[in-house]
């Protein structure tokens, strides 16, 4: 029962991990103002251009950059038509997640041919002699891929930064009070923009995590609605960095849930488990598990002057 335990407990950080990556890039934006509902396109092009990468030089650390270098150009489109040509954020989002999908399945069928799963090199898991042997507690927490931890010390410099910089302190007046912002000399747009590069930056960890740090191979809308679990999990954690974390968290381990219970012979509907995850984010999305109050200015473009 103990290690049924622990390999559940590895099993949820491992899925959450890509969750967490890109609902905390999300936050910084959403704080600021700007939704960026093309997460999900973005996760997907990530973890095409990582496979790519890692699969054309062989090094997974250059696919990882491949990945984030797509995504901050996607993340720089967005931006310019969020924040300076005052697209609705909805529609953008959209346009650049159909997009996504139509363009990493032609690119991945063109380049590796139709239903390709050779393996791509990945990052290994981490292997710390006598740590990750003890019972329970190594194979719960520390026979991970290196990626995980250096995934969570990204997730940990958000957070100081959102808590403790000067800009962190912009990020939330930009998403609460433009105005107010622009009237105090606090730059509105480069902020919205910095922000929604932030969240690029953070989407290309986590597709890039999927196909190179997870399971080494990039298979055709293999992000299969992370990303609009990730949004939700910004939205059930109250655009409060630790309850989303905890929210992606929850979402993994009802996600792992589909692979424990019938290994544990517990018969469950496949389809059930397989909508668990989503069902809780819809319950978070519509405001089941409490009041939820967004940054007053989230979606509203802005204008000096108007």
């Amino acid at each position: 029962m103990e290690e049924t335990l622990a390999i559940f407990i590895s099993s949820t950080l491992r899925l959450a991990m890509p969750l967490i990556l890109a609902a905390s890039g999300e936050l910084v934006s959403e704080r600021a103002g700007v939704l960026n509902l093309s997460l999900e396109g973005m996760m997907l092009t990530a973890a095409f251009f990582g496979a790519l990468g890692s699969w054309a030089t062989g090094v997974p650390v250059l696919g990882i950059l491949c990945a984030v270098l797509a995504t901050m150009v996607l993340a720089a489109v967005q931006a310019l038509l969020s924040v300076n040509l005052r697209a609705n954020q909805l529609v953008v989002g959209i346009g650049f997640n159909i997009l996504a999908l139509g363009a990493t399945t032609l690119l991945y069928r063109i380049i590796f041919g139709g239903l390709s799963r050779d393996e791509i090199p990945g990052l290994s898991k981490l292997n710390i002699p006598g740590l990750s042997d003890i019972p329970f507690f190594g194979t719960a927490f520390l026979q991970q891929s290196v990626f995980v931890y250096v995934g969570l010390l990204f997730v940990a410099g958000i957070w100081a930064m959102l808590k403790y910089t000067s800009f962190g302190l912009a990020v939330r007046a930009v998403g609460d009070e433009p105005r107010s912002a622009d009237k105090a000399g606090i730059p509105v747009a480069r902020t919205r923009w910095l922000a929604v590069l932030i969240t690029g930056f953070m989407a290309g960890l986590a597709g890039s995590f999927l196909s190179i740090a997870d399971i080494h191979t990039f298979t055709e809308n293999m992000t299969n609605g992370a990303g609009y679990l990730a949004l939700a999990g910004v939205i059930f954690g109250g655009w409060n960095i630790g309850r989303t974390i905890g929210a992606c968290l929850l979402f993994g381990a009802a996600t792992a849930l589909q692979f424990q219970l019938p290994a544990m012979g517990i018969n469950v509907p496949t389809a059930l488990l397989l909508m668990l995850p989503y069902l809780l984010a819809l319950l978070a999305v519509a405001g089941v598990v409490g009041r939820l109050e967004p940054p007053t200015a989230l979606t509203l473009p802005f204008q000096r002057g108007k």
